[in-house]
């Protein structure tokens, strides 16, 4: 049985690979907080649906790394329309009722997981 955390990114990983914003906007919060290579910041679901058209991506997990009931690192292969094969990234994912609240896209399993881990013991500090 998947966790919520899991449930979550498995339905944000589906509905992004399905390209429908409509689906895409019910996966993520009212704000999500998003990192990737045009930029970092919260955007509304509508935005982040938007993007997902706009984009034409498609994410395979490929591994996946808890970091803490709210935190998930996954590793996954990339793709666009244009691209000639996928790109290994891995994205932090933070999930809060049922929805994914923060997606950071990172170049490297690596980065992620340093990054993840700051995240997390920021978030026990506050």
């Amino acid at each position: 049985m998947e966790s919520p955390l899991e449930e979550a990114i498995n339905e944000w990983h589906a509905s992004v690979n399905s390209g429908d914003p409509r689906r895409s906007a019910s996966a993520v919060g009212d704000r999500v907080v998003v990192l990737g290579p045009k930029g970092a910041g919260p955007i509304s679901s509508g935005e982040f649906a938007d993007w997902v058209e706009r984009s034409g991506i498609k994410l395979t997990p490929r591994s996946w790394h808890p970091v803490s009931d709210r935190l998930m690192v996954v590793e996954q292969d990339a793709s666009w329309p244009a691209s000639k094969s996928p790109s290994r990234v891995a994205t932090i994912f933070r999930v809060a009722d049922g929805k994914v609240t923060a997606s950071l896209r990172l170049p490297d399993l690596k980065s992620a997981l340093e990054l993840a881990f700051i995240c997390r013991e920021m978030a026990a500090t506050e």
